[in-house]
């Protein structure tokens, strides 16, 4: 008896570590593809090919009624922090992107951002899609998110369901690091993760 219960507790075992290694390679090999381009909240062309900062980056959309503007408070507050080291805008930028580019025009977005008091600057970027070639632009929208393995569905009623993580994400758009969002967003933890990569 005692010999099964070994067997079944080491084949348990080895299928969560199989598990979690599967999901550990899976995100440090995430990557948003550089020939995507977005509109940013000033309607103007956004490459991520043509940016070589270290980005945090998070998913909203600004109907969002608890998790996305908890996380964006937090951020402007971790902006802050980043300010005061000289490094936010120099070696680490923002990126906000919304998941809902039917609703959230260039000009939703700056009332958005408005409303957190967000400068509007090149160091804390808000991406949207063209209305005019929203089609293509959501689905590289749908894209950028799943190439950091970010889910979201649309129910039908403009109330997004939606994994809850922001991502660190280096030079070239690798994937560094995920943190969770909402109230689980630990600014403290997020400045120190930027810092040791700056450094």
């Amino acid at each position: 008896m005692k010999k099964i219960y070994l067997i079944c507790s080491l084949a348990v075992f080895l299928l969560i570590t199989a598990g979690i290694s599967y999901f550990l390679i899976r995100d440090a090999s995430s990557k948003i593809p550089a020939n995507i381009s977005l509109i940013n909240q000033n309607g103007e062309s956004y490459s991520f090919g043509d940016d070589n900062k270290l980005k945090l980056v998070e998913f909203i959309y600004t109907n969002c009624p608890d998790i996305c503007p908890t996380t964006t408070q937090k951020m402007v507050q971790l902006q802050g922090d980043l300010e005061k080291s000289n490094v936010f805008g120099n070696e680490i930028e923002f990126l906000t992107i919304t998941i809902d580019p039917y609703r959230d025009t260039p000009e939703v977005i700056q009332k958005y951002m408005k409303a957190f008091e967000i400068p509007n600057s090149d160091n804390w970027i808000f991406l949207t899609g063209d209305q005019e070639n929203i089609k293509a632009d959501q689905k590289m929208i749908r894209e950028v998110a799943e190439s950091l393995q970010f889910q979201y569905k649309d129910p039908g009623n403009g109330q997004f369901v939606h994994t809850s993580f922001t991502y660190l994400i280096d030079e070239n758009n690798k994937f560094i690091s995920k943190f969770p969002m909402g109230e689980e967003f630990d600014k403290q933890q997020v400045y120190e993760e930027i810092m040791s990569e700056i450094e």
